[in-house]
């Protein structure tokens, strides 16, 4: 008789997380960034069919690096969440901090109690009438929150890719300045996952990049996509 395989719950925790943190490495980052008016999203993204960046409800907007099936599966769900509450009470109670809330219980159910946990990452924003209003929430794989402000850096190589938009964004740039920045950012990581030196970034023209906005001031539904040569416009400083 062979004795049973045992492995500490201690063990079997930092497997799982190093097993998600793996996944969520590979994928291409997504930059996150508040603007003077409003929220701007930015990836590397050549299709035009399998987005990273969505729309949620009307002043709510998500993004995710990491397993498409996974994070795709997510968002229907977080749109399914938001339409029913809104329905059944009001469209002031679809909130970004209710929706990241349901999110973290079901990334943190799937990381306890499933063999494999989800190899995502994810962001929730909300837009507010003002930019003290703004909202910005990541969620880990293990069902982890934090309330950012400002931006947010997600996928291969974060650490660093925030420490350069750290130190190129301030509060109040327009859209065409951050979009420039989160640009540079995801330029600065190489196909192979190496990442440049300042000054060296790849050049990612308009049509590789998949780029969303929620615009404080339009009315009720925030969310817009910028692509062609809007987008090439604002990329190239013609703002």
């Amino acid at each position: 008789m062979s004795m049973p395989f045992y492995v500490s719950p201690e063990q079997l925790m930092k497997d799982r997380a190093d097993f998600a943190r793996k996944g969520i490495g590979r994928g291409r980052s997504v930059v996150v960034l508040a603007y003077a008016g409003g929220i701007a999203f930015a990836t590397e993204n050549p299709s035009r069919a399998l987005h990273k960046i969505s729309e949620i409800y009307d002043r709510i907007a998500f993004a995710a690096v990491g397993k498409y099936n996974e994070f795709e599966n997510l968002r229907v769900a977080g749109v399914r969440y938001a339409d029913l509450r809104g329905y059944s009470y009001d469209r002031t109670d679809v909130t970004a901090r209710g929706l990241a809330n349901a999110y973290a219980q079901t990334l943190g159910t799937v990381f306890t109690t499933e063999s494999k946990p989800l190899e995502v990452e994810l962001v929730v924003a909300e837009v507010g009438a003002a930019p003290a209003q703004d909202q910005l929430y990541r969620l880990s794989y293990d069902g982890s929150v934090a309330d950012e402000h400002g931006f947010v850096v997600m996928g291969g190589q974060a650490d660093q890719l925030t420490a350069r938009v750290r130190a190129a964004w301030s509060e109040g740039m327009d859209l065409g300045a951050v979009l420039r920045v989160a640009v540079s950012a995801l330029g600065a990581v190489s196909p192979d996952g190496t990442v440049a030196a300042e000054g060296a970034e790849r050049p990612i023209p308009a049509s590789g990049l998949e780029v969303a906005v929620l615009e404080r001031d339009r009315p009720r539904r925030t969310f817009r996509r910028l692509h062609g040569d809007v987008l090439a416009g604002l990329l190239a400083g013609n703002d």
